[in-house]
């Protein structure tokens, strides 16, 4: 059978539709005609971990603009095709996401490991905006250790859209969790990323 990996991507989500509507008016335009396109790890995440695995990267609804009960509605509509020991990875906002909804749910099937990788972990300013309705109560973090046999977390000391200090504040809250920490690694825009092919492959 073979080993199920589970990616949610990153987003934005503000509380003031009015500071959306400044993210869009201040945002850098990308991916011009004139410029090289923008390559990243998770568009080949499925092909660099190969036959072995059935990897699910779901587009999640109005990621500009993201609300946590539409994800959460498009999350649970693929629970009839997961299965036990998933691997279960967030990015970015899909890991703020993941630890609101795991400290206030109950999965259909067991995890083997959770992955978070650049996860916010309060909603204060992160790259300018709040996360929105994905904000949760962090007294009740510490479910996550029984939500999942492993957990890690991944996060780059210069990531410019969510500091460092989110990932220690999670560590702190769960001592037994998995801390792999960069150098230069920023918000994990990057093309290749092996260390997490890596610790997915060990996993499974």
């Amino acid at each position: 059978m073979k080993q199920q990996v589970f990616y949610i991507h990153g987003g934005n989500a503000f509380s003031d539709y009015q500071d959306y509507i400044s993210y869009l008016k201040t945002r850098e335009i990308r991916d011009l005609p004139s410029s090289e396109r923008t390559k990243k790890w998770s568009s080949t995440l499925a092909e660099d971990l190969g036959e072995n695995f059935e990897v699910f990267t779901p587009a999640m609804p109005n990621k500009q603009s993201a609300k946590y009960q539409e994800w959460k509605i498009w999350f649970e509509r693929h629970f009839e095709y997961l299965s036990d020991n998933l691997i279960l990875i967030g990015g970015s906002l899909g890991g703020y996401f993941l630890a609101k909804y795991l400290v206030e749910n109950d999965l259909p099937f067991k995890l083997k490991t959770l992955i978070f990788l650049a996860a916010p972990f309060r909603n204060e300013d992160f790259g300018g905006e709040d996360g929105g309705d994905f904000a949760f109560d962090t007294n009740m973090i510490g479910e996550l250790a029984k939500k999942a046999e492993n957990i890690s977390f991944f996060h780059s000391k210069d990531d410019p859209v969510v500091p460092y200090e989110h990932a220690l504040m999670y560590k702190k809250a769960l001592p037994e969790a998995g801390l792999v920490t960069f150098e230069d690694k920023n918000h994990f825009l990057i093309e290749e990323f092996p260390e997490l092919l890596n610790s997915i492959r060990k996993l499974s």
